[in-house]
Order: C-alpha cells, then sequence, then structure tokens
C-alpha cells in the first residue's frame, strides 16, 4: 500500500487545459508552480523553502514530525484554508498566490498571518513526508505535492 502512494505520488502529473487549448497542449503541476515562482517571491517564502530543501536533502524526514496544533489548524480554519490533507492542487495553487500577495501587503498582520501559514503548510508537509504519505489514501487531495513543487522552484537550493 505504501509502496503504490509513493509510486504514485513520484508519477503525478497533473494535467489541466483551457477552453482554449488544443487537443494536444498540456500544463503539469509543475508548470503552475513554476509560474507562481516567477511572480515576486517575499523573502519569507524563500527562507521557509530552503529551510525545507535542506532539511529534505539532510534528514530525508526520518523523525517522525508532529502534526499540527489545535491553534496552527486555528489559523488556517480563520482563512478557510483545509488541512493539507485536504487540500487539492487547485486549493493549493490558489492559496500559494494568496499568500504570495499578503506577504508583499503593507499590512502587518496580514503579512505575518501568511508567513505563519507558510511555516504550517511547510510543517504539515514534513509530517506527510515523514509518514511516507501513508495518511493521504485519496487520489483528488495532491496539495501535498504542489506545495512540494513551490518550495523546490522557488529554493535556491533546489536540484539540476
Amino acid at each position: 500500500m505504501i509502496e503504490e502512494i509513493l509510486d504514485k505520488k513520484s508519477n503525478f502529473d497533473l494535467t489541466s487545459k483551457s477552453a482554449f487549448s488544443k487537443a494536444d497542449d498540456s500544463f503539469t503541476s509543475r508548470s503552475y508552480a513554476a509560474l507562481l515562482a516567477k511572480n515576486t517571491i517575499p523573502y519569507s517564502h524563500r527562507k521557509i523553502a530552503d529551510n525545507y530543501t535542506i532539511i529534505k536533502r539532510i534528514f530525508k524526514f526520518q523523525a517522525v514530525m508532529s502534526r499540527i496544533s489545535n491553534t496552527e489548524r486555528a489559523i488556517l480554519a480563520k482563512y478557510d484554508f483545509n488541512v493539507l490533507e485536504y487540500t487539492t492542487v487547485k486549493q493549493m495553487y490558489e492559496e500559494l498566490a494568496l499568500l504570495q500577495k499578503w506577504s508583499s501587503s503593507q499590512d502587518l498582520k496580514m503579512k505575518s498571518d501568511a508567513d505563519q501559514i507558510l511555516e504550517i503548510r511547510a510543517k504539515e508537509l514534513k509530517f506527510i513526508d515523514a509518514n511516507r504519505y501513508a495518511n493521504i489514501s485519496n487520489e483528488i487531495y495532491k496539495g501535498y505535492v504542489a506545495l512540494e513543487h513551490y518550495f523546490e522552484e522557488i529554493s535556491k537550493y533546489k536540484e539540476g
């Protein structure tokens, strides 16, 4: 079961088409992450992505990370965000675009909340990765893949 989930995760390639697309046009989830990365990325996003990337390369999340707390869950609920385990790819990319906008805002409270939400998302992603994606049983909720792609795109420590 775990191997099947890991295999599906590594072969994941979301394809979506617009009304103006030709039959052979495709746009992958990696492309969405690259588009988001082309925006002006707030320093806090890069810092969180770099931290995630470095820890993943060095430690591979072998230690079991803790789940998010009820306080962190309340912050997500305050802005009507699902936990990462129940977030679709589309929802995640919309959320990331919104967090980029908020992090660049002049409103210090909004900026602080956006940075805190992204840190919560990184913590959730570490937990999912540490548990080898075993908690994700539904094919619809692949928001964690979108978040991981986003971190890979904006990190200065990305592979390649």
